[in-house]
C-alpha cells in the first residue's frame, strides 16, 4: 500500500496508523500441503504394489517345482524375488509420486524453485504415507498368523510348563545325577543290564560333555562308553571305541553344520534388510522426482 499523505502532521498520524493496521491484513494463509493429492498418490502406490506382488508371486510359483531337480534353484528364486521387490518399490513409488504432483492444485505467484520444492515434497509425503500403510498391512497379517500360533501354543501350555519344570530340575541336579552314575560304574558293564538304564546314562554323559556346542569326552567317559557299547553289542572293545568316536564326530559335525546354516541365514537376513532399506531410499527419490515431473506437466498444460 502506498501512502501519499504527509504523516508528519500530528493530526493525521494517528488516523493513518490506524488505517495501516487494517490495510495490510492479507487474509488467512493457504496451506502449502495438498493432502488430497498426497493421499491419492499413496493409495495408488499401495494398489500398484499389491498388483505387482501378485504378479511376482505367480511368476515365482511358475519357476519352482515340487520335484527334485526340476524348476529353478532356490538361489535363483531368491535373487529373482529380491530384484522383483526392488522393482515393485520403484514402480509403485513412481506412480504414487507422479499422481501426487500432477493432482496438486497449481499455485500462482510463487517462484519456480518454490514450486519445484513443493512438488518434490508432495511426492516424498505420498511415498511416506504408502510406506506406513504397507507396514501396517504387513503388521496386521503377521499379527493374524501369530494369533493362530498363540492358540496352538496355549493348547500345550501345561505340557510346556511341566517340561520347563523338569528342565529346571535337570539344570539344578543334572550334573549331580551324572556324578552319581560315576559312583556306581563297574569295571565291565553287564550285557544283560536294563536297556533304558544304560541308554539314559549314555545320554547324561553326552549332555554333561557338551561344551560350546561340541561334545568333548573325557578319557574316563570315552573308555566307559566303549565298554558299555561292547557289552551290549558284542563288539570288541577296539571296535566299540571306533564306534563311539564315529558317533561323537557325527554329533559335532551336525552341530557345526547347524551353526553354519544359522550363520548363513543371519547373513542373508542382514543383506535383505540392507537391500530393502536402499530400495526404499531410492523409491523415495523416484517418488519425489516423479512428483516434480508431474507438477511440471501440470503447470505446462
Amino acid at each position: 500500500m502506498t501512502i501519499a499523505a504527509d504523516i508528519t502532521d500530528p493530526d493525521l498520524s494517528a488516523a493513518v496508523l490506524a488505517e495501516d493496521m487494517y490495510e495490510f491484513d492479507d487474509g488467512p494463509a493457504v496451506s502449502a500441503v495438498s493432502w488430497g493429492a498426497i493421499i491419492a498418490g499413496a493409495v495408488a502406490a499401495v494398489a500398484t504394489t499389491i498388483i505387482l506382488l501378485l504378479v511376482g508371486t505367480g511368476v515365482g510359483f511358475s519357476m519352482i517345482s515340487p520335484w527334485y531337480g526340476a524348476g529353478a534353484s532356490a538361489a535363483t528364486v531368491g535373487v529373482a524375488a529380491v530384484v522383483w521387490l526392488v522393482v515393485v518399490q520403484w514402480v509403485s513409488s513412481g506412480v504414487g509420486g507422479f499422481l501426487a504432483g500432477r493432482l496438486r492444485t497449481k499455485w500462482t505467484g510463487l517462484h519456480s524453485h518454490e514450486v519445484f520444492f513443493r512438488d518434490t515434497a508432495h511426492g516424498f509425503l505420498a511415498w511416506s504415507a504408502a510406506s506406513v500403510a504397507g507396514a501396517l498391512i504387513f503388521a496386521s497379517v503377521a499379527a493374524t498368523g501369530f494369533s493362530g500360533a498363540a492358540r496352538g501354543t496355549a493348547e500345550v501350555a501345561a505340557t510346556a510348563a511341566g517340561g520347563a519344570a523338569q528342565a529346571g530340575n535337570r539344570g539344578q541336579g543334572g550334573n549331580s545325577t551324572y556324578f552319581v552314575d560315576t559312583l556306581f560304574r563297574t569295571a565291565a558293564p553287564p550285557a544283560d543290564g536294563d536297556k533304558s538304564d544304560y541308554r539314559g546314562e549314555t545320554g547324561r554323559i553326552l549332555v554333561t560333555s557338551l561344551h560350546d556346542g561340541q561334545v568333548v569326552l573325557s578319557p574316563e567317559d570315552r573308555t566307559y562308553l566303549a565298554q558299555t557299547v561292547a557289552a551290549h553289542t558284542g563288539l570288541s572293545e577296539a571296535d566299540a571305541e571306533q564306534r563311539v568316536d564315529g558317533v561323537i564326530a557325527k554329533l559335532n559335525d551336525t552341530a557345526t553344520k547347524a551353526k553354519q546354516v544359522a550363520d548363513a541365514a543371519r547373513k542373508r537376513a542382514a543383506q535383505l534388510a540392507i537391500v530393502s532399506a536402499l530400495a526404499m531410499l531410492v523409491g523415495a527419490f523416484v517418488a519425489s522426482t516423479a512428483a516434480a515431473i508431474g507438477g511440471s506437466i501440470r503447470d505446462e498444460y
